[in-house]
């Protein structure tokens, strides 16, 4: 439907979708047709269209051939004069859920008619902007010269030596869903230099919120030849190109969804672990240097700092093994996190890469450095 113009007036077309709307008066019988582009106003004149369509229920499956013609009606610039109705897919009633909304219908019926549920537009629009995300951010990364890779998702032991991990049976051996594409990534920069990921990983986290996905897309990258500071700058990048390119693709997501997508200013604001934990204490929550940040201090923090910023410089026994010290302050990680008030969105860092320095930061964590036998080699070639 998104094709259709009012220039066509007097051409012939034919469409396909579904039925949303069907009223019947006297000779004339109206079908709101839509289709994932849009939704159009169909005309069925003649005994026999008629007679087709008087039983048809709503959400049932059309095409039809017909003229692009004037209307008087205010919701459309124009309509479609039925020649030829072809009824592909009749709906059996009562369908599970409403899919235009004017019910409501709680969140498990919904996921139980997912496939139905994506005809809702705001449903629709949610799917529809998030694929033109993940196309800019695409679009950004090939830009600044990284190369699109895919990882192994089932994997011989923990990527990251976390303990939330499925667990399964690959033949004979023992076999894990991968949580990170973190080693992987980092022995290939060895020869392609600046790669990126978009996949699915795991986590077999016990937590019943939205923030906790067992099964997520994830966006990763990595680069060779780049500080901590320098990869904060492409992700700044990657989100303003974001909000760029959604603000001018979206238009009709974002009136459906009822929300105004704005360009966004770059750089964000910078605050270090050191200062969150200082501006914590102003505000009466006392953490010692060190100490990790609850949900709760986080909210804090959010209601301090809105919109974007990044928190960084994080003590180094909150991070992950590959993490590498600041030179002037070794109890300091060179590292961040991309923040959205109290939301954590994104982590990243500068990476050790002394095979030897990473073995003992694999024993200062409990972790086994023969288990990572294969990545520690790679550091040596």
């Amino acid at each position: 439907m998104g094709n259709l113009k009012a220039s066509l007036k007097g051409q012939k077309v034919t469409v396909g979708g579904w039925v949303e709307d069907l009223r019947e008066l006297g000779k004339l019988t109206f079908l709101t047709l839509r289709d994932v582009t849009g939704v159009a106003q169909v005309v069925v004149v003649g005994e026999e269209g008629i007679k087709q369509v008087k039983d048809l229920n709503r959400q049932s499956v059309v095409r039809i051939i017909g003229t692009v013609q004037e209307t008087k009606s205010r919701d459309f610039p124009f309509e479609i004069k039925s020649e030829k109705i072809e009824i592909l897919s009749r709906a059996v009633h009562p369908l599970p859920i409403d899919p235009i909304g004017r019910l409501e219908s709680n969140i498990d019926n919904r996921l139980n008619a997912r496939a139905l549920d994506l005809r809702n537009q705001k449903t629709a629009s949610i799917f529809k902007m998030r694929h033109h995300a993940l196309q800019s951010i695409r679009k950004t990364l090939v830009e600044l010269g990284f190369i699109e890779v895919n990882t192994p998702k089932i994997i011989g032991s923990a990527s990251e030596g976390g303990a939330n991990l499925f667990s399964l049976k690959y033949f004979d051996k023992q076999a894990y869903l991968a949580q990170s594409p973190q080693l992987y990534k980092e022995q290939l920069t060895i020869g392609l230099e600046r790669v990126f990921e978009i996949a699915s990983f795991y986590r077999a986290e016990k937590s019943h919120t939205v923030r906790h996905l067992t099964e997520f897309t994830s966006v990763d990258i990595e680069s060779d030849f780049m500080d901590y500071l320098d990869v904060m700058e492409v992700l700044e990048t990657v989100v303003a190109n974001v909000f760029e390119h959604v603000e001018k693709n979206c238009i009709e997501e974002q009136k459906t969804l009822e929300i105004d997508v704005k360009r966004l200013t770059i750089p964000f604001e910078r605050i270090t672990y050191k200062q969150a934990i200082e501006e914590l204490g102003r505000e009466g929550v006392h953490l010692e240097l060190g100490d990790d940040l609850l949900d709760s201090h986080l909210r804090k923090l959010g209601e301090l700092h809105q919109g974007f910023y990044f928190l960084m410089d994080w003590p180094m026994k909150l991070k992950p093994f590959y993490i590498h010290e600041k030179e002037d302050d070794p109890s300091l990680s060179k590292s961040f996190d991309l923040q959205y008030g109290y939301l954590e969105l994104s982590s990243g860092g500068r990476r050790l890469h002394d095979p030897n320095k990473i073995k003992e930061r694999l024993i200062e964590q409990g972790l086994n450095p023969s288990q990572f036998e294969d990545h520690l080699k790679a550091f040596d070639w």
